[in-house]
């Protein structure tokens, strides 16, 4: 792959090029073929820009990338469309088949399958689309592509590795920067708008969610921002990221409007040691699982394991969320290169939340935090 860490984290990287994208389609159609299966049905959304650079908007129009291994990628496209599909940094690696208005688009598509068989199809792929091509090849089947081929993405180059690290360092930056603005008597959505304004001032293109949660607020982990007026006193949950270069950002710290109570910084220490456990749990050939259990151990044991109610982490690269997951059962192993949050948690009903998260990449001998700010307990005003 082109570009390197380097260059990526400094300033603009490298573009991927025609023949990066054309190793990443005959990476997948052979993976495909590995895993049992005919080819892959990808769809508009980050697999298609994975594999081809191309970001269409999503219509009632159909357009499929067909892979299968053995086969040049095709690229079914309405023909309205078809010149910028052509345009976009894989489209050379790419046979485009268009079609227009008025046309069959699924006997365009059903044209290009082989015998009957299993294809991965994209998780976010249209019903109307799955269905339109079900009616015209009723001997195939389609499995969704994160169950078929849930590590696909998971290992991210050097130049993926290279974004990732500069989608981090700019929500590090966010976060210093929000550590300075006012917090008490204003409302968590004008905290959160300020977020997002620091994330695109730090070079992301796309922000995915900035939550604010404060006080009560805090114990929900999914808590929108909204009206709630911070308070002196209060513990604030803030969790944001999005994109930048393409790639996912993810972190999250807990601060305190003034001075915490010896209750909440007992909390939030436990939840910093939680997560350290998790962190060292990370070597190559370590299970998904083990990561987990790290974590949750530390906050078990202490007795608050019953306020830990979601994994300890998520897979991130073009999307936010996506495998592997650092949960209880998954045997998967990690392996140098793929990119997961760590971010244990403990919520308690009716007064407060703490989290912390850094976004962490498998080593050779270990693992790498993506975010380095300060962990300990923040005050701010």
């Amino acid at each position: 792959m082109t570009g390197t860490p380097e260059q990526a984290e400094t300033g603009t990287p490298t573009p991927f090029t025609a023949e990066d994208y054309a190793a990443r389609m005959r990476r997948a159609a052979e993976s495909a073929a590995g895993a049992g299966l005919a080819g892959l049905l990808i769809a508009p959304g980050p697999d298609l820009v994975w594999l081809t650079g191309y970001r269409p908007v999503e219509t009632e129009r159909l357009t499929l990338l067909v892979l299968r291994a053995g086969h040049d990628p095709v690229l079914v496209v309405p023909t309205l469309e078809a010149p910028d599909a052509a345009k976009a940094a894989g489209g050379p690696a790419l046979t485009l088949r268009d079609w227009t208005d008025g046309t069959d688009p699924y006997g365009t598509a059903a044209d290009l399958l082989g015998p009957a068989g299993r294809y991965g199809i994209s998780d976010n792929a249209w019903a109307l689309h799955l269905l339109g091509l079900r009616e015209r090849r009723p001997d195939l089947h389609q499995v969704a592509l994160t169950r078929a081929l849930p590590m696909l993405r998971a290992v991210k180059d050097a130049a993926e590795l290279g974004r990732m690290a500069a989608a981090g360092a700019a929500a590090d930056a966010a976060y210093e920067g929000i550590r300075k603005v006012p917090f008490a008597g204003r409302r968590e959505r004008e905290v959160a708008a300020d977020l997002d304004a620091l994330l695109r001032q730090h070079g992301h293109e796309q922000v995915d969610f900035t939550i604010v949660a404060s006080g009560p607020n805090g114990a929900d982990p999914h808590h929108e921002a909204g009206e709630r007026v911070i308070e002196r006193g209060d513990m604030v949950v803030l969790d944001f990221g999005g994109l930048k270069h393409g790639y996912g950002s993810d972190t999250s710290r807990t601060v305190h409007v003034g001075e915490p109570t010896d209750e909440e910084r007992r909390v939030h220490d436990l939840v910093r040691a939680a997560q350290e456990a998790g962190f060292a749990a990370v070597a190559p050939g370590a299970a998904c699982q083990d990561v987990d259990r790290a974590a949750r151990a530390v906050i078990a044991d202490a007795g608050y394991g019953e306020y830990f109610i979601h994994r300890t982490g998520h897979g991130i690269g073009v999307t936010t969320h996506e495998p592997p997951y650092m949960i209880e059962g998954e045997e998967q192993p990690l392996v140098p290169g793929m990119c997961f949050s760590v971010e244990p948690g403990v919520y308690l009903p009716g007064r407060f939340g703490v989290r912390i998260e850094d976004i962490v990449t498998v080593t050779e001998d270990g693992g790498r935090r993506l975010n380095n700010t300060s962990r300990e307990m923040a005050t701010v005003d």
